[in-house]
């Protein structure tokens, strides 16, 4: 009962984690179907929660650092770390994962259009090779780029100082070890899903309804600029100009340049 009651506290305390993980299990459950999105978020918990523990012991992936158990009896912490970090990796990785697959997908099987995408075997069958792994890893580094100095500075806003690194980085205080880190675990959840997603059943419950919902295959997209988007507001609020102008930057890039091959085609003939 005790962890119950931690969890509900969790959400009250950090109801934008929740609500990016609703949005993520409703796209994802969308254009997965559930049973895969239910996997994708375990073993993406697992894998992250494995990372954690190893970086606040050992320094390996994300290297040295360490969290600050200032709020450890008002929110779940697992093995010494906050739940609702580790559970944010679901979100994050689908991200990744989801934008990577459909701009490969384009770059295969042509733009898409305003509807829903035809339940054609190359858009299902590209979304577990190793283009969409290098796509969806690069991309899910960037959006740590992008929030991981915000996050640094929790002490200043209501995430709160929740944990620190040993060493002052090089980027905005974050150390290149932690982007490692993130490339390494990312790699490890959207190719355990990959591998999983070709092994578990196909048709009927195990299948998503996407002809039902228009404009599907921007989800990821619309995930990417809401969180991007939440962090920069942030980062705004707090004057933190160089952060959210960098941040800001790589945000419209990888935006323009991804909506651009979804929707129109491939950027080069």
């Amino acid at each position: 009962m005790e962890c119950v009651s931690l969890l509900f506290r969790t959400i009250l305390l950090r109801p934008y984690v929740f609500g990016f993980l609703a949005l993520y299990l409703i796209i994802g459950s969308m254009q997965l179907g559930w049973p895969r999105i239910l996997v994708w978020t375990v073993s993406s918990y697992v894998l992250a929660l494995a990372a954690e523990y190893g970086s606040v012991r050992w320094g390996i992936p994300f290297g040295d650092y360490s969290y600050i158990p200032a709020t450890q009896g008002r929110e779940l912490w697992v093995a010494g770390v906050p739940f609702m970090d580790t559970i944010s990796f679901s979100f994050l990785s689908y991200t990744g994962f989801s934008c990577a697959w459909h701009i490969v997908a384009a770059t295969k099987i042509g733009p898409f259009k305003a509807d829903a995408p035809a339940d054609r075997p190359e858009y299902f069958g590209v979304r577990r090779s190793l283009t969409v792994l290098i796509v969806g890893v690069v991309t899910t580094v960037l959006m740590d780029v992008i929030v991981d100095p915000v996050a640094l500075m929790g002490d200043r806003w209501f995430l709160g100082k929740i944990y620190c690194y040993e060493h002052h980085g090089l980027f905005f205080g974050v150390p290149v070890s932690n982007f490692l880190g993130w490339g390494v675990t990312s790699a490890a959840i959207i190719g355990l899903n990959q591998f999983l997603d070709a092994r578990l059943p196909q048709g009927g419950f195990w299948s998503p309804r996407l002809q039902m919902v228009p404009h599907l295959h921007l989800g990821g997209f619309a995930l990417f600029f809401l969180v991007s988007t939440f962090n920069l507001a942030v980062a705004l609020w707090l004057n933190a100009w160089k952060p959210f102008l960098v941040g800001s930057c790589l945000a419209v890039v990888f935006l323009t340049g991804g909506l651009r091959i979804v929707i129109k085609g491939r950027l080069l003939p």
